[in-house]
């Protein structure tokens, strides 16, 4: 690989962990980027390119101060929040852009503010499904799933979503519950037959068919390293963007957060979504303490899903 396509993947790697809240994977990428410029003297433009840089590394030293000012307060500041929301939002797209700052927030433990903004943006039909989907995952991680119960059946009288959508949200939310263990049958959306939420009915199916990626609600790891080796460890998956997933690991369960290391690959990761159960293997690509919020002091352990 010649140095300007060594170069450019490091540059892009840099923004798909800023973009994916993984901060201190996404300034090691700079840093790279920025040792691989000062050795190899062909490179055109160097200071132009150190300086630049050098300014998306001071950006992400900057919220990972922020955050660590704010680690003794249960919510971070309106201001931190705004950081972390204009920082990780990196579509063109408006409603987009709103998303990924929303999610940002949700990820890093702010989950009363990130509520409020995805209440704003399920009235955007561009963006409904996945608002209302993170907003269950934002009261699944408070485990105040009751709530999100009361939500659902609260979109369902509202006219807000058409009838496939809260057949999507329903859906989702009924393979939560069960894994839960709660039985509840969740009301269908209006002119929407029971009988099309048969596991292999064409129609549901197809209800499925423009998902970038498949929702994941749980994950079952088994561990092959360590003095855990053996154990089966299952988690809810409190977010996810595409292949990623996000975990959270209680901060009592110490030998477990050792054993979890970033760089490992797990194999064998049993995956639970609303329409199958698979096997496959993933790569713990951030591990991080949670500095504030209702979950702080716990650890939200990132995994991206490599093989299916």
């Amino acid at each position: 690989m010649d140095i300007k396509t060594q170069l450019k993947s490091l540059l892009q790697e840099a923004e798909i962990y800023r973009s994916q809240g993984l901060l201190d994977e996404s300034k090691n990428r700079y840093n790279d980027a920025v040792e691989l410029i000062q050795k190899n003297a062909q490179i055109k433009n160097k200071q132009n390119l150190l300086e630049n840089i050098q300014k998306k590394i001071n950006l992400v030293n900057n919220i990972l101060s922020n955050i660590g000012k704010a680690s003794t307060s249960p919510q971070l500041s309106s201001q931190v929040q705004n950081v972390i929301k204009n920082k990780f939002s990196f579509s063109d797209d408006q409603d987009s852009a709103s998303l990924e700052g929303a999610i940002a927030l949700a990820k890093f433990g702010q989950f009363e503010s990130a509520l409020k903004e995805f209440n704003e943006l399920v009235k955007k039909k561009s963006v409904q499904i996945i608002a209302a989907k993170n907003i269950i995952r934002c009261y699944n991680a408070l485990n105040l799933i009751d709530e999100a119960v009361v939500q659902y059946e609260k979109w369902l009288s509202s006219g807000l979503f058409p009838s496939e959508h809260l057949e999507k949200i329903r859906f989702f939310l009924e393979n939560i519950l069960e894994r839960k263990g709660n039985k509840k049958i969740l009301p269908h959306a209006p002119n929407v037959k029971e009988s099309q939420d048969s596991i292999g009915n064409e129609s549901y199916d197809s209800r499925f068919e423009d998902e970038e990626f498949l929702d994941i609600s749980s994950i079952t790891i088994s561990l092959d390293k360590g003095p855990l080796k053996g154990k089966l460890v299952e988690f809810d998956v409190s977010f996810q963007s595409a292949n990623i997933i996000s975990v959270i690991i209680p901060e009592k369960d110490k030998k477990l957060i050792e054993n979890l290391v970033i760089g490992a690959t797990l194999n064998n990761i049993q995956f639970y979504s609303p329409i199958a159960i698979f096997k496959g293997n993933g790569v713990i690509s951030a591990k991080t303490r949670i500095q504030s919020g209702p979950k702080k002091g716990n650890y939200r352990m990132d995994i991206k899903v490599v093989s299916t």
